[in-house]
């Protein structure tokens, strides 16, 4: 651990016997166990009670993101309402949003007092496509011009 080797640990008991001699060695021995015994000990003690500590923090810290969660959900339940209302007050304002979808034509139901006419059919009046087209009639003013294209000029053809 701080790279301590043999011929140093024992160079160090070498100096002890000659510091403390024969006789006190063997205590000054027992005593350095003891402490460093008890050094160890409140090293893991201390280290022990920091890591429950960084763990109690760390679960309440999830406890805490957990209910901000728990709360944020709660929070976009309350404002769903709020958020459909909001986007129908728009499209109610928004005049543009009514003129993409168009209204229904209305139905006009059969009438059994019409059917009895002369002239009357019961088969569905010629769609548009198929009916035949009548000539316009012809008018005295001139068509108007387009307002996106310029008046054509002699020079230049016009163009659709």
């Amino acid at each position: 651990m701080f790279g301590i080797s043999f011929s140093e640990l024992l160079l160090v008991g070498l100096v002890a016997l000659l510091v403390l001699g024969p006789e006190r060695l063997p205590g000054a021995a027992r005593t350095a166990g003891l402490w460093i015994g008890r050094l160890k000990r409140s090293f893991n003690a201390i280290k022990q009670e920091v890591e429950r500590e960084l763990g109690a923090d760390e679960i309440r810290r999830q406890l805490h993101n957990e209910h901000i969660l728990q709360m944020e959900q709660e929070a976009k339940k309350l404002m769903a309402p709020l958020t459909d209302l909001q986007s129908q007050v728009q499209d109610g304002l928004n005049p543009q949003s009514q003129a993409q979808t168009p209204p229904a034509a209305p139905t006009i139901a059969p009438n059994s007092r019409l059917n009895n006419l002369p002239g009357a059919s019961t088969e569905p009046a010629a769609s548009p496509e198929t009916a035949p087209t009548a000539p316009a009639e012809p008018t005295d003013a001139p068509p108007a011009p387009a307002a996106s294209q310029p008046p054509a000029s002699p020079e230049t053809p016009r163009t659709p």
